[in-house]
C-alpha cells in the first residue's frame, strides 16, 4: 500500500485551502484540526486513485513516446557529402 504524504509546506497550504473552501462554500467553517483530519482522509481514501491515474497517464505518454522513438530522434545518415556538395555549388 502506498502512503501519500505531503511535504510540511504543501500540507499547510492544503489545510488552509480546505478551510477557505469551507468558509466560502459551506454553512459552517472548518477548524485547522478538522481540516487536517479531512486532508488525511482524502489522502488515504481518494489519493491512491488519483495517484494511480497519474501513473497510468504518465506510462501511456511514455509508451507512446518510446513507440515513436525512431521518428522522434531519427538522424539522416551519410550526410557529409551532401552538405559539402551544397557548400560547393555556385550561388546565383
Amino acid at each position: 500500500m502506498i502512503t501519500l504524504e505531503l511535504p510540511k509546506q504543501t500540507r499547510t497550504e492544503a489545510i488552509a485551502s480546505l478551510q477557505r473552501y469551507f468558509e466560502q462554500e459551506m454553512p459552517e467553517p472548518l477548524g485547522e484540526l478538522r481540516a487536517g483530519l479531512l486532508l488525511n482522509f482524502i489522502l488515504e481514501e481518494i489519493g491512491p486513485a488519483i495517484y494511480n491515474r497519474a501513473i497510468a497517464d504518465a506510462q501511456a505518454r511514455l509508451t507512446s513516446r518510446v513507440a515513436d522513438l525512431s521518428g522522434e530522434l531519427y538522424a539522416d545518415e551519410f550526410q557529409y557529402w551532401q552538405h559539402q556538395d551544397a557548400k560547393r555549388r555556385p550561388r546565383r
